[in-house]
């Protein structure tokens, strides 16, 4: 009898834990169904930007590399030919023009680069201590930064004319023996006088990013380096340039993209003169592709652009990675 009513509840336990353990069972297809449903939705976010990707960045990326191996113009009645390697060969070989726009842009990328992140860094560095007024000074070193390139190319046109307020200036200072100059039309001069412009312009953009860098930089790492008898400078060349290390990768390799591109204050300011002096690739790409309407070869050189700003990314990139 008593092996019988052993049996019996053991029996009933069985069935009670088969009840109570029964509901979790249709769960499952309901967690599924919830999951495809929340991948149908994030497919259903993400094609609009799929779609406006491949429409105005992969798209015309593909067209523009098919269109550097022909001969295609902007308007013509004949269709496009197959050139091979003609457009590069042009540009390499023949463009004495294009030669000149690469220098150009080198020469300014060397200067810009250097001076703009150094001038960020510091007036970060500025901007970062506990002074009264310091966020009005955050704003007007950030202003330029939200003002249009038009704009700010416009004012400086006028700035740099031949009676306009530098040279005034400089005659003021000197007591009337400034001659003014024309400084935009002079070939000697108009290249440094768009590195000004585009330095004061820019400065701004990267004191904000050198800032953020140091503001992540915990309080206590200085506080200690305090305690162990370092000066300022110490401090600053062993605890917050290496710590700054992943800004400063991001902003020279931002400033030397944004150098390269340069064309507005070019297009602006001077039209790639006097005499080429201030021509560079995008406004050479600009010029052939829209302006003498030769797609084909403004499509080549747009290429040649694109492999070269690649390889110097490249290059930062390798040159400045962690070596632990």
């Amino acid at each position: 009898m008593a092996s019988a009513k052993l049996a019996s509840r053991a029996s009933a336990s069985t069935e009670g834990a088969a009840a109570g353990a029964a509901p979790p069972g249709p769960s499952r297809p309901r967690r599924r169904s919830f999951a495809r449903a929340e991948q149908r939705a994030g497919a259903a976010f993400a094609v609009p930007g799929v779609a406006l990707l491949l429409l105005f960045v992969i798209g015309p990326a593909v067209v523009s590399l098919v269109l550097a191996f022909t001969n295609a113009r902007l308007i013509s009645p004949t269709p496009p030919e197959f050139v091979g390697l003609e457009n590069f060969q042009r540009a390499f070989g023949e463009d004495a023009t294009f030669h000149k726009s690469l220098l150009n842009t080198f020469l300014f990328a060397a200067v810009v680069v250097p001076l703009q992140g150094g001038l960020g860094l510091v007036l970060a560095l500025l901007v970062n201590q506990k002074l009264a007024g310091r966020n009005f000074f955050r704003t007007v070193f950030f202003l330029p930064v939200i003002t249009s390139m038009v704009v700010v190319s416009l004012l400086w046109r006028f700035l740099y004319q031949e009676d306009g307020l530098i040279n005034s200036a400089l005659s003021m200072v000197t007591g009337g023996a400034w001659a003014g100059q024309a400084w935009l039309a002079n070939p000697s001069t108009a290249m440094g006088a768009i590195v000004v412009m585009s330095v004061w312009q820019g400065v701004g953009f990267h004191m904000i990013i050198w800032l953020a860098g140091l503001q992540t930089i915990p309080e206590e790492i200085y506080e200690a380096g305090a305690l162990d008898g370092t000066t300022p400078w110490q401090r600053f060349r062993y605890l917050t340039l290496p710590l700054l290390k992943p800004t400063f990768v991001f902003v020279l390799i931002t400033i030397t993209i944004a150098a390269m591109s340069l064309f507005v204050q070019v297009n602006i300011m001077t039209a790639g003169g006097p005499v080429g002096s201030t021509s560079t690739i995008v406004f050479q790409i600009v010029q052939k592709g829209f302006q003498q309407q030769q797609m084909g070869y403004g499509a080549a050189l747009s290429l040649i652009f694109f492999c070269i700003v690649l390889a110097l990314a490249l290059v930062q990139r390798h040159l400045t990675r962690d070596r632990d």
